[in-house]
């Protein structure tokens, strides 16, 4: 069995100690429940199947059956605030403790690293320039990146995508990408990509003020659609945005970075079909 550090999901990590004791030995949920102090048999397999959250009180019982101690433990505590969390907010607050305890015992945390790269609209931006740069100090950099970011911060980035294999820094001190194209996993894609939406949008929101017209191209149109019509557009949408970046791909003389935001939003709450209400 992986170590409790390589999961994401404490849901996972409880099924894969279940299916490994069921292996080795004869061990049933009922089994599992009980070695943890439940009363219902069926419980650890509701939380498995995400029909029910384990509980505060559930952690140190679930913790203790499956032998995690120290620094094990408080990462399964972690895991489960992170699973549990409601919101963003309090998704991305459990991931920074999950991080600082991992920095402090030495050890990686699985897609931390990608949080850290969607939080911080600096992070991409950076991978896209600094190839552009060769031999350009940290201030140079900076002052290229029209969001605001230090020469400090642009070391320290630097430092972290080089040390995640985002970027590769050459023996003449020029920086290459790695690969074209960033992945996580799939349970970290949904945090990671709303923090980054949410950030470019803010970007964005500063870009029409502060950007000449001629730089910059923003456009919207409010209209009234149904679900499969919504589907259809969204189609379009994605079928799009690969072309834009089948076109980027065939750029070979890059002079600016940029980013571009396509967004479809709801503004009211869905009516009663006109039928229905005459009936």
């Amino acid at each position: 069995m992986k170590p409790i550090t390589q999961y994401n999901d404490y849901r996972q990590y409880m099924c894969d100690f279940y299916e490994e004791r069921k292996r080795s030995s004869y061990f049933t949920w009922r089994k599992f429940a009980s070695l943890a102090g439940f009363v219902s048999p069926t419980y650890l397999k509701l939380v498995c199947d995400g029909k029910t959250r384990l509980s505060k009180p559930g952690i140190a019982k679930v913790a203790r059956a499956m032998g995690l101690e120290g620094f094990d433990y408080t990462y399964f505590a972690l895991l489960v605030k992170f699973g549990n969390a409601k919101n963003d907010g309090e998704k991305e607050a459990a991931l920074r403790e999950l991080e600082h305890e991992a920095r402090i015992n030495k050890i990686h945390v699985v897609d931390a690293d990608a949080f850290r790269y969607y939080e911080n609209p600096a992070c991409p931006t950076l991978r896209e320039i600094v190839p552009l740069m060769p031999g350009a100090t940290y201030g140079e950099i900076a002052a290229k990146i029209r969001s605001g970011i230090t020469a400090l911060e642009v070391r320290d980035l630097l430092q972290f995508l080089v040390k995640t294999e985002l970027l590769k820094k050459n023996d003449d001190g020029t920086y290459e990408q790695t690969a074209k194209a960033i992945k996580s996993s799939k349970e970290a894609i949904p945090l990671t990509m709303r923090t980054m939406n949410k950030k470019m949008a803010e970007l964005a929101v500063q870009s029409i003020t502060n950007d000449p017209v001629e730089e910059r191209n923003f456009s919207g149109v409010t209209m009234g659609v149904n679900k499969s019509t919504y589907d259809r557009i969204v189609n379009e949408i994605d079928a799009f945005r690969k072309k834009i970046i089948s076109i980027a791909n065939e750029c070979q003389e890059i002079d600016q970075v940029y980013h571009l935001n396509l967004q479809m939003f709801p503004l009211t709450d869905k009516t009663e079909p006109q039928n229905s209400r005459r009936g």
